[in-house]
């Protein structure tokens, strides 16, 4: 292991801004991870564990230590006829993993196809899309406690996810780094979520009637393709925004007001309203402030056409924030983490 000084971060993070990072070290195992917790330089100062950079937004040089997840390889630890147990390093990225999961015949990743990252993040925030969350592929996961060094198993009901949550977002936040993470996959009679209407579409147009994993994956591939720019040509962290939502009484109420509101019922007489559609209507989409943006073809997408900076994208996501409170009376909240 190396620790580097002032280091550039802007190939690290989706969005490209340029800022610096104090001190920089990359870790591939969870003795090395030990290793540097337990050092001086990192325990006298901030420090922050970077994977893919893919939901981050830097405002700012970064006074401390970035530890990059360079945590590789996967495991199976488990198999039957019926399934598999898959254990994964947290550098690992996200996409490339669904795409091996396919290779081999594993079903429960698709939906999830093209989600930039690497694997720690996702049992983090819950990653979610077009019907699944990773919640439901999650078996457990290996992590190390920062002031201690002691590693960790944390199983789906003690990672307390949420929408786009988990313990380590909120109670944990900052306690743990999380090394490895384990999936149970279906080897067969996999069951395919197709209820999301723009999967359904692409694969009728298809003339696919009865999908496979690789169709259903193919299907969400195109569609993020053709709504989110890509982070190699135009700098964004995906979805900026987390989807709100309210009360079922409040939502009738909207709906009142706004009869083209989308929504969609949860349990507990909840609703969650799409906050693309929230900024859309508040005249957001595809508006250019300098060298950063709300994108043309998805308002849910801040981006940054190059050399922008994190304050004016942070200063562009408040004013979508106060105005969509203002029309809507709906309060969005940043998906993406600003640091």
């Amino acid at each position: 292991m190396e620790m580097q000084e002032n280091v550039s971060l802007k190939s690290h993070n989706s969005f490209g801004i340029d800022v610096n990072a104090s001190l920089w070290v990359e870790v591939t195992t969870r003795e090395e991870l030990i290793e540097v917790l337990k050092d001086k330089r990192v325990r006298a100062q901030p420090s922050m564990i970077l994977g893919g950079g893919s939901n981050v937004l830097f405002t700012r040089d970064f006074d401390g230590v970035v530890i990059k997840m360079n945590i590789l390889g996967k495991e199976v630890l488990e198999e039957d006829e019926h399934m598999v147990l898959v254990n994964v390093g947290a550098g690992e990225n996200w996409h490339e993993l669904v795409l091996y999961s396919l290779d081999q015949g594993w079903g429960g990743l698709e939906n999830l196809s093209l989600i930039p990252g690497t694997v720690g993040a996702a049992p983090m925030q819950n990653i979610g899309a077009y019907g699944v969350e990773v919640r439901q592929v999650f078996d457990h996961l290996t992590a190390v406690h920062r002031e201690t060094g002691r590693t960790e198993i944390f199983d789906n009901e003690a990672c307390k996810f949420g929408y786009r949550e988990s313990v380590f977002k909120n109670k944990y936040k900052d306690h743990f780094v999380i090394t490895h993470v384990a999936f149970r996959l279906s080897k067969k009679d996999h069951e395919l979520d197709i209820s999301y209407g723009a999967i359904s579409q692409v694969l009728s147009g298809k003339g696919i009637i009865q999908p496979t994993i690789q169709d259903v994956s193919d299907a969400v591939i195109s569609i993020r393709q053709s709504k989110l720019p890509d982070p190699d040509e135009i700098g964004n962290a995906g979805s900026f925004f987390k989807n709100p939502t309210v009360d079922k009484i409040d939502f009738e109420g909207l709906k009142a007001e706004f009869s083209t509101i989308p929504g969609y019922e949860l349990p507990g007489d909840r609703v969650k309203v799409p906050a693309g559609w929230l900024i859309e209507q508040a005249g957001w989409k595809g508006v250019i402030k300098g060298n950063i943006g709300v994108h043309k073809n998805q308002a849910l997408v801040l981006v940054n056409y190059g050399n922008g900076q994190g304050e004016d994208l942070k200063a562009l996501a408040l004013e979508i924030q106060d105005s969509v409170a203002k029309k809507f009376g709906i309060i969005l909240t940043p998906e993406v983490n600003i640091v």
